[in-house]
């Protein structure tokens, strides 16, 4: 149900209008997005080449749960909570190699791998006290082409959120692809804010001159499916430091964005922070080998990155203010130039319908 609220009723691509500013600015849509939408979403963690061998594990947080994802002696990959069944300390406070056991880091109690207790200290006098009837609280894990993905309460499979994007990939493989760096971004403005301008290359020629230059803008195609939308364009070839080829740009709900170029993966996930901050974690792949060339590539490809989010960092800022001025009413979309917004406005809609929102 809307609750009578005409700014969640559902929109016709046509005639649709923008998402109200008082869902980029009122702090109660903060716990319904937390427990509606990213409690019950997969979220990208890591790639598979950062968790190669026995005991590597990294660390995140999904909908302000802390998360810790590790690689058995079996060769499996496990989620858990990474909080202690003690007393709510940390298992790990950061990424890690080669880990033989998993230690809480408040008063040392010791899982295994698996997430079974294997010792707790100095707690003989405890009564029916069994070590082994102790585990870490486990997490939905899986992977798709060489990237891992958790979740808490998934609505859905894996498969399913990326069918649509598995039918457009084709045979492109970044599988092998090894993780090279990551780079996060603190954004003054709200997730959605920064998610929206993803979403449309509306504002490329007008923000970002120089990726305009590399980008064929008259060739630039959005489409939307159930769970993603996709944003193409060729790659201009005169003086173009990707090489010639297509640019494709995914969003899958409810945020993470896979960049795809010649011969590189960026993946971005949006993590919000507060009504009106978020952070945006940029994790950088290549093929393994790289030549003294393609190393000089990567270098580029890392300052034009910077060069691009700034101008977007300070775009998206503006928008947030103005936001949350208190005169703004939501404009027009454009159909042509940002049906990925509808797309993605409309899923938040649905998502606030369901929550009971009004």
């Amino acid at each position: 149900m809307t609750g009578g609220r005409p700014d969640l009723a559902l929109q016709q691509l046509a005639a649709s209008t923008a998402l109200a500013a008082r869902f980029y600015s009122d702090t109660s849509v903060i716990a319904v997005e937390r427990d509606h939408i990213f409690a019950r979403s997969w979220q990208l963690i890591a790639g598979d080449s950062q968790l190669s061998g026995a005991g590597d594990h990294v660390i995140a947080e999904i909908a302000d749960v802390p998360v810790l994802i590790v690689r058995g002696n079996d060769g499996e990959l496990r989620g858990f909570i990474n909080i202690c069944k003690h007393r709510a300390g940390p298992i790990a406070t950061c990424d890690g190699r080669a880990a033989k056991v998993l230690r809480c880091r408040y008063h040392g109690w010791t899982y295994g791998l698996d997430g079974v207790l294997k010792a707790a200290t100095e707690m003989q006098d405890a009564a029916d006290f069994e070590v082994g009837a102790i585990r870490l609280t486990p997490i939905a894990v899986a992977t798709w082409r060489g990237l891992v993905f958790a979740a808490l309460d998934p609505v859905m499979s894996l498969a399913e959120l990326l069918a649509g994007t598995e039918r457009h990939l084709g045979d492109r493989d970044f599988s092998h692809y090894q993780f090279e760096r990551k780079v996060s971004y603190p954004v003054p403005c709200n997730w959605k804010v920064y998610a929206d301008n993803y979403l449309e290359g509306y504002h490329v020629p007008h923000v970002h001159p120089e990726l305009n230059k590399l980008l064929d803008y008259r060739s630039y195609i959005t489409e939307t499916d159930r769970w993603h939308s996709l944003q193409y364009s060729p790659m201009e070839g005169a003086g173009n430091f990707y090489g010639d080829g297509i640019a494709l740009y995914f969003y899958l709900w409810p945020n993470l964005m896979l960049n795809i170029l010649p011969d590189r993966l960026q993946t971005n996930r949006i993590i919000p922070v507060a009504i009106d901050q978020c952070r945006v974690d940029f994790d950088f792949f290549y093929p393994p080998g790289a030549t003294p060339e393609a190393i000089a590539l990567r270098e580029r490809d890392q300052r034009f990155s910077d060069e691009v989010q700034a101008e977007d960092a300070d775009i998206c800022e503006r928008v947030q203010r103005a936001l949350t001025c208190g005169r703004y009413q939501p404009g027009r979309l454009n159909p042509k130039r940002e049906n990925a917004v509808f797309h993605f406005q409309e899923q938040l809609r649905h998502a606030y319908r369901d929550a009971g929102l009004s």
